[in-house]
């Protein structure tokens, strides 16, 4: 049995795969809050007493950078050690791999209805393919070619600085400066980006906060609950706020593209890409990611795609779990 883990912010889900035919098949799989437990070994402890089976084989994604095999992560006050988890599963190692790592290895697993095309483009056969998911955080990774598989590269793109590109994004710079002083991508295109751009354009709105809104996101998860009112045409902040936050997505996808020169394309995933995919689909997206000057039209060529599949990690973690069996790494 493969043991395979997303290890998230908020949720870290564990799923037991099996190899049948090339294809990894899940076989049972929970969800945990990570901030109700003090630590992975805790996390892996209590699905292994809900689902005891013999593990041939094990691998994580964490968010975070991943050095000699430990990782303090970065949205989340764990010390992940592979060393102190694989006495746990009775197994010499484990993988521990950055999650845009596992979910840039789930992208080789993904079925075609897995995902949703934003633009066609034109691949190169063995090019270089970008990774970018917003979610809790905001991650980036990409897969390279050897010459026989593609190899995934850890990244910490989503910390570099943000830069804006026009007058308004100068005073969302200088809003975010002021509370938070260095301000990184991540601040503004991720779950609280979101909620940090709606609070910037409160800022200027001519009428008062909605009190249903302002209950809503005191309640619940405000980005879900700043889509909604978006989506739904309910309120013009919140819709400036995510036409604004989809912008500066797809921006950042079109920069990932040239840092990695990602001709083989990009793959958009995380937890909020699906749940606003009709945003993506009015062009929005596409029109910042390809808007890059001179190498404009390079950019046109990328084929981009939206992950659908929310488990595309735990599908990366048990690709790199066999990859670690069979002596691939």
């Amino acid at each position: 049995m493969i043991l395979a883990g997303d290890i998230g912010g908020t949720k870290t889900n564990l799923a037991y795969f099996r190899l049948t035919d090339g294809k990894l098949q899940p076989v049972e799989s929970a969800s945990y809050p990570s901030r109700d437990f003090g630590s992975l070994e805790e996390v892996v402890s209590k699905f292994l007493k809900s689902f005891p089976a013999e593990i041939g084989s094990a691998a994580f994604g964490v968010p975070g950078p991943v050095v000699n095999g430990r990782t303090e992560t970065t949205n989340l006050k764990w010390v992940v050690d592979s060393a102190l988890v694989a006495p746990l599963l009775k197994l010499e190692q484990v993988g521990l791999i950055n999650d845009l790592q596992a979910t840039a290895y789930g992208a080789l697993r993904l079925d075609e209805k897995d995902k949703l095309v934003l633009n066609q483009g034109t691949p190169h056969q063995g090019g270089t393919i970008g990774v970018i998911a917003a979610g809790t955080g905001l991650g980036e990774g990409a897969l390279v070619w050897n010459g026989k598989q593609y190899m995934a590269v850890a990244s910490e793109g989503g910390h570099s600085d943000f830069g804006p590109r026009n007058d308004v994004e100068d005073q969302i710079l200088r809003f975010f400066r002021r509370e938070f002083g260095r301000v990184s991508c991540e601040r503004t295109v991720s779950g609280p980006g979101l909620h940090n751009l709606y609070r910037f354009f409160r800022s200027l709105a001519d009428y008062p906060e909605p009190a249903w809104l302002a209950a809503a996101i005191a309640k619940g998860d405000p980005s879900a609950t700043i889509s909604q009112a978006a989506t739904e045409g309910k309120d013009k902040v919140s819709t400036l706020a995510l036409d604004t936050f989809v912008s500066l997505y797809g921006a950042e996808a079109g920069n990932l593209a040239l840092k990695f020169l990602a001709t083989g394309g990009v793959f958009v995933g995380g937890g909020i890409a699906p749940k606003i995919a009709g945003k993506l689909q009015e062009g929005e997206f596409m029109k910042s990611f390809m808007t890059k000057g001179r190498y404009s039209p390079l950019l046109s060529r990328v084929p981009v795609s939206v992950m659908l599949n929310d488990k595309t990690a735990l599908y990366g973690a048990a690709h790199y779990a066999l990859m670690l069996e069979t002596g691939v790494v």
